[in-house]
């Protein structure tokens, strides 16, 4: 009983533990003979429980075809939980029962969330659970007016629900085997589906600022950064794509003015943790691909629902290196000064992120037989819980499917996490004396 309790006073340990529990709940689900049409194996059902709640989307067995409704909705479920997080619907839950929610809960829902401190922290929970239902709410109703004169009602609504709810929650999932790429040059499609993944993917944080906050002054300098860096990041996005795909008969340059835009733009931003296409990835040329690795591992926001090292943390290293050039002590923008934590923090979620992608890279090409840049791109979009693949995942053998089912792990619970479940719980207070190394 002691150890148990030292275990939920331990935040990441326990949120690996919660993680587990409810992944294998999935897969068991995912077993039952009305999950699907034909028998899966135990190990490609724990890979789409994981692929599921860790909101990633690759898949190793096609989720329309393979899987009939009741599996779909388990796996609906599964993005849902995953998305808004374990420990916001645990919180939900207590509320809704009157049950007292304590310190080592609100210690839980901060290391999930990624907050500074248990200040506010229920507030926060409740606010990101109302906006997401409502948020998903929407963009299902906007979904089923373009979808239900195609299906049906019945159909169109379900189809609807289903990718609001894997839109919103950057989970990648579709019932159609190529994804969104019957609707490549469809404005209401493209839109909305965008609209909703960016929604889930800036962060519950910056949301509630924006909301709360009316003029860029007042923003805090987390929104300031993420605002200003999607908008950027996504318009240069847009611009390499376009430029490099152009011309590509296999991807834009089969397409009319209008779709070439479209196309572009859905996926330019789609590499951002959202994992659908509306192109197909595997024919995009080299340089598209490579750059779609790049945005992938750099991924969405702190306290969203998308992976990847965090924008802001991308950021943060950027801001360092530009203050080592101008021979500067201190990181600052829009006059405020990042403190060395955060420095700290970036560095070390950045380095340990490139040392799991490079472990994975190397156990897939010893195993696989696919090309590294297939490789590679795989890697990366598993750890950046993206979902994008050039074609490589069904094909995987066991120990293929066993590495990325790790990496997605690490890529929902986060590098430092996993870090800190293995790190002494003492820290000794000592301060050594100070002593240069030659680098560079």
């Amino acid at each position: 009983m002691k150890k148990l309790k030292e275990l939920f006073l331990h935040p990441p340990r326990a949120l690996l533990l919660l993680f587990l529990i409810v992944s294998t709940i999935g897969t068991v689900l995912l077993k039952l003979p009305q999950a699907t049409t034909t028998p899966v194996s135990w190990l490609d059902a724990w890979f789409t429980a994981i692929s599921a709640i860790t909101v990633t989307g690759l898949v190793v067995v096609d989720t329309g075809s393979v899987y009939t409704v009741f599996g779909q909705v388990v796996i609906m479920l599964l993005i849902q939980v995953g998305g808004l997080g374990i420990m916001s619907f645990a919180v939900v839950i207590f509320l809704l029962i009157g049950k007292k929610i304590g310190i080592s809960q609100r210690l839980l829902i901060t290391q999930a969330l990624n907050q500074k401190g248990m200040g506010g922290i229920i507030k926060l929970v409740r606010s990101l659970f109302i906006f997401s239902i409502v948020i998903e709410i929407i963009g299902a109703i906007l979904l089923s007016a373009r979808w239900i004169p195609e299906y049906g009602i019945g159909t169109g609504i379900y189809v609807a629900i289903f990718h609001a709810i894997s839109a919103y929650n950057n989970a990648g999932f579709s019932v159609w085997s190529d994804s969104l790429s019957s609707y490549v040059g469809d404005p209401v499609i493209n839109l909305v589906i965008v609209m909703l993944f960016i929604l889930g993917g800036i962060g519950f944080t910056v949301l509630i600022d924006l909301k709360n906050k009316k003029h860029f002054r007042e923003w805090t300098l987390h929104t300031k950064l993420m605002v200003i860096g999607s908008l950027f990041i996504n318009a240069l996005a847009f611009l390499v794509i376009i430029t490099l795909e152009w011309n590509n008969a296999s991807t834009l340059g089969q397409l009319n003015g209008a779709g070439k835009g479209w196309a572009a733009f859905f996926q330019a931003l789609t590499p951002r943790t959202a994992g659908f296409n509306t192109i197909d990835i595997g024919s995009m040329e080299e340089a598209s691909l490579f750059f779609t690795i790049c945005l992938m591992f750099i991924g969405a926001g702190s306290a969203s629902t998308g992976g990847g090292i965090k924008l802001t943390t991308f950021i943060a290293m950027l801001l360092s290196v530009n203050t080592f050039l101008k021979g500067k002590n201190e990181v600052t923008i829009f006059h405020k000064t990042l403190a060395f934590s955060v420095i700290i923090k970036a560095l070390a979620i950045t380095v340990i992120s490139t040392g799991v992608v490079l472990v994975g890279v190397f156990i897939l090409e010893l195993t696989q037989d696919s090309p590294f840049l297939a490789n590679l791109f795989e890697v990366v979009s598993a750890f950046g819980t993206v979902g994008l693949s050039m074609g490589i995942t069904g094909s995987l053998d066991g120990i293929g499917k066993l590495t990325i089912i790790v990496i997605m792990m690490v890529g929902k619970l986060g590098p430092l996490t996993l870090a800190f479940i293995f790190a002494s719980k003492k820290t000794p207070k000592i301060r050594y004396p100070e002593e240069e190394v030659l680098t560079g």
